[in-house]
C-alpha cells in the first residue's frame, strides 16, 4: 500500500490569547504627535458610534450621526469641512 507519513518537523506558530498579548509601549521620552490625517475616518466612525449609542441605535439616523461626527472631528482638529 502507501507509505506512512512521518510527523512534520516544522513547528507551528504559537497562538497567543488576547489577554496574553502585550501592546508596545512608548518610550518615556516620546513626544506626542498629531494623529495622521488617515486617522480622521477612524475618529469619525468612533464619534458616530457614540452618537448612535446616545440615541439608542434607533434606525434611520446613521447619516446624521456621521455628518455630526465629521463636523465635531474637523472642529477638534481645527480644520474646516472637507469637500
Amino acid at each position: 500500500m502507501g507509505k506512512t507519513r512521518e510527523p512534520s518537523t516544522t513547528s507551528r506558530p504559537k497562538l497567543v490569547r488576547a489577554a496574553e498579548a502585550t501592546a508596545p509601549t512608548a518610550a518615556p521620552d516620546a513626544t506626542p504627535v498629531a494623529a495622521p490625517s488617515g486617522d480622521r475616518t477612524q475618529q469619525i466612525a468612533e464619534r458616530a458610534y457614540y452618537l448612535a449609542e446616545q440615541r439608542g441605535f434607533a434606525p434611520g439616523g446613521e447619516l446624521e450621526d456621521w455628518l455630526a461626527a465629521e463636523r465635531a472631528v474637523d472642529a477638534q482638529r481645527g480644520a474646516g469641512p472637507r469637500a
